[in-house]
């Protein structure tokens, strides 16, 4: 089988079992193991395929077995575990992959030292500091033999986890052997592994704690559909939160942060190329003729509700639009990601591990010739740093070891004076435990980041960065984040955020448990009219409505709504109300006449317009829709004045034409046409654009007593006056 072939048969078998279709799972499996020809494959599937059977027999003939539901979920665990080993098997000689290249290697090696031998090495050359390079190799070693590591045999279990439990050891060791871990679970989940990063999650030593979390919770939900065969983990989940008080807060911190890791990437082009990019949806052909560009944010508006601000005012920092650096980096966000992106190429990153490596100060990549206060206060100064994660303070290092001499002495310079401001900012943030986690949860998942997207072999892993990682919809993980307060908490970050599918799951699961708060049901329909399903919209802010019908703000959206759904005669009494509270604001008296104007009740609508012409001298919002119901009720001289001031200001393609018609029901053919030859020159001489616009008019154009048979005759005279 080709490697194409191998992984398309993996996935089939995975899908199977995750589906719980045990039988197809064995068939797909089967034409797996024939392609290894290793028959203790065939050996373990034929002994799962027959527990399988006996089962089923024992089923069909009536008699119950209290121990089926256990047997049938060793059988699924059994046959994913089997699934892995063949991959693994049948992939080892000639996968490409990095993590086959290094099982590879690790097998070639003659003298492949045990986890012992390498903890013995780590603390010999840890106790003396002319050993740093061997411990740096002892560490390297160690990161990748547990990587590529098949399932642990208890001596080998023991070992790592004397590794974590040593205290002689620094951070960074038991840091990198929680994300070796985490690597190797990605590739195939193993309890002992998971086991193993559990005792990590109880580390003493924060940085080797919060990795651990971290890890966990990304294990969790990559194996989303088959952790719950594991009741040992579900165990040790329970034990770690019962002997953490902190640990719901942590698991919604770390949430906060795999949400805030979606924005990079727009904070990114943000940053290079500042331009923030506004979407309008094309509006039908009353759209058109009013241009309801200028009253966009009124019909149906991307303002959310300010209100919501003062009900939940610790949120409202997440509810501001960033707009600048300063914020976005006071928020947490990888502002950085940016700066470093094209400084991941220096050999120390051709070093996987280096990439999940804290940083050290005295790793040897970063010895400089001779002595240098100066390069001793940078390094102290980016240890404690909170704003970079460890890859991107190795990049800066390594950035300024290029520099001339004369230009890094005077970075050097200004770091000596600003060195002790850096430093007490940084110990303020780090002095509670909530801003440890926070930090260090951050600076991880920048460092997970940095890899996932920036690593040169980054395709051989899959990219954790493009699931949702929504960890509170995990069931495993819901006894510990399901309270009111911490679903809010991410339903308002997801929502400040713009990602409203997600928050509208949260919103929804937590009306159900208050079904009498109006604000709720308002942030359910702003999620819905965000995504565009204005009908689910509408039915949320009716709900809402029906709860306080005082909320102006309400009140306006169900208008919109129903002008969106074309129903203005629905949206009319929602508009009256507005008018009835806010009698000044001229934009509600536009969506009145817009409705009138929609239900062809063009009088009135008149009436309205000249009230915002009148009040609002200033602005030319009422022109064209003055324009176009003069037009439609016949008054065409009071028409052509406002289309004069409309084509001598800022016409589009719409106005030329609607100015055409006007001319031509008023029998001026030569002002017609030069009014449409215009409206064809706006759309860059495409007369076929003109005609769709054209056509769509016709109805109108007859009601203003325009001859049908005169039109293919003002339209043959334009294309002759065009080719001229």
């Amino acid at each position: 089988m080709t490697i194409q072939e191998i992984n398309k048969a993996y996935s089939r078998i995975i899908g199977a079992l995750d589906g719980k279709e045990l039988r197809n799972a064995f068939a797909f499996l089967q034409g797996l193991i024939a392609s290894t020809r290793e028959y203790q494959f065939q050996d373990s599937l034929n002994k799962l395929q027959e527990t399988y059977q006996y089962m089923l027999r024992y089923r069909t003939e009536g008699a119950k077995d209290p121990m089926q539901e256990q047997i049938y979920q060793h059988l699924l665990t059994s046959t994913y575990e089997l699934a892995d080993q063949v991959k693994h098997k049948t992939l080892f000689a000639e996968s490409p992959l990095a993590y086959y290249n290094r099982r590879r290697s690790i097998a070639a090696t003659p003298e492949n030292m045990e986890y012992d031998e390498i903890h013995q090495k780590l603390i010999k050359a840890s106790e003396n500091s002319r050993l740093e390079f061997f411990y740096e190799t002892g560490l390297k070693l160690l990161f990748h033999k547990i990587w590529v590591a098949d399932s642990f045999l208890s001596h080998d279990k023991q070992a790592i986890k004397d590794i974590l439990n040593d205290d002689n050891l620094p951070d960074s060791t038991g840091s990198l052997v929680v994300s070796a871990l985490f690597l190797a679970l990605q590739d195939s989940f193993d309890k002992e592994k998971m086991d193993l990063l559990f005792d990590a999650a109880q580390s003493p030593q924060d940085e080797i704690r919060v990795r651990a979390l971290v890890c966990i919770l990304l294990t969790l939900y990559t194996y989303r559909k088959r952790i719950h065969l594991y009741p040992q983990v579900k165990n040790r989940l329970e034990a770690l939160a019962e002997g953490n008080p902190g640990f719901s807060a942590a698991i919604q911190t770390i949430t906060l942060r795999f949400i805030l890791a979606r924005e990079t990437e727009k904070i990114t082009r943000k940053l290079q190329e500042e331009i923030i990019p506004e979407m309008m949806k094309l509006t039908p052909k009353i759209g058109r003729k009013i241009n309801l560009k200028d009253f966009s944010a009124e019909q149906m508006g991307d303002d959310m509700n300010p209100e919501w601000e003062m009900i939940i005012s610790e949120h409202s920092e997440l509810g501001k639009k960033m707009q600048e650096f300063g914020e976005l980096q006071q928020e947490g966000a990888d502002v950085m990601h940016s700066t470093f992106v094209h400084l991941k190429n220096f050999p120390f990153f051709r070093e996987l591990s280096n990439w999940f490596l804290p940083f050290i100060t005295n790793h040897t990549a970063l010895a400089m010739p001779g002595e240098d206060k100066g390069v001793n206060i940078i390094l102290d100064t980016l240890s404690i740093a909170t704003f970079m994660c460890s890859s991107d303070k190795y990049s800066l290092y390594f950035s300024m070891l290029q520099l001339p001499d004369a230009q890094r002495q005077m970075m050097l310079g200004q770091f000596d004076s600003q060195a002790t401001g850096m430093v007490e900012q940084a110990k303020e943030e780090l002095m509670t435990r909530k801003g440890k986690i926070e930090t260090i949860a951050g600076q991880y998942i920048q460092d997970l980041y940095r890899f996932y997207k920036l690593h040169p072999s980054r395709r051989d892993f899959d990219d954790i960065f493009t699931w949702a990682l929504d960890f509170h919809n995990l069931p495993i993980l819901q006894p510990y984040i399901s309270d009111p307060e911490s679903l809010r908490t991410i339903a308002e970050y997801y929502l400040r955020k713009g990602y409203y599918a997600d928050a509208l799951v949260l919103f929804s699961r937590l009306s159900e448990e208050d079904q009498e708060s109006d604000i709720l049901f308002q942030k359910m329909g702003y999620c819905r009219q965000m995504q565009g399903e204005i009908d689910l919209a509408l039915q949320a802010y009716l709900r809402a409505d029906l709860l306080n019908p005082d909320s102006k703000w309400v009140i306006r959206r169900i208008g919109a709504c129903y002008r969106s759904l074309k129903q203005p005669a629905q949206a009319l009494p929602y508009y009256q109300r507005c008018e009835a509270l806010l009698p000044d604001d001229l934009t509600i008296q536009m969506s009145i006449g817009h409705c009138l104007l929609e239900m062809k009740e063009y009088d009135e609508a008149l009436k309205y317009y000249f009230k915002v012409d009148y009040l609002d001298h200033k602005s030319n919002k009422a022109w064209r829709p003055i324009a176009w119901c003069s037009f439609l009720t016949g008054r065409y001289d009071q028409a052509r004045k406002y289309y004069k001031k409309i084509t001598e200001a800022h016409p589009v393609t719409q106005d030329y034409l609607n100015a055409g018609h006007t001319e031509w029901a008023l029998q001026h053919i030569k002002g017609a046409l030069g009014f449409y030859q215009q409206a064809v020159e706006m759309e860059s001489g495409d007369y076929q654009k003109f005609l769709e616009q054209f056509n769509q008019d016709i109805p109108d154009l007859l009601t203003a007593g325009i001859e049908e048979n005169e039109i293919p005759l003002m339209l043959d005279q334009l294309q002759y006056q065009l080719g001229e």
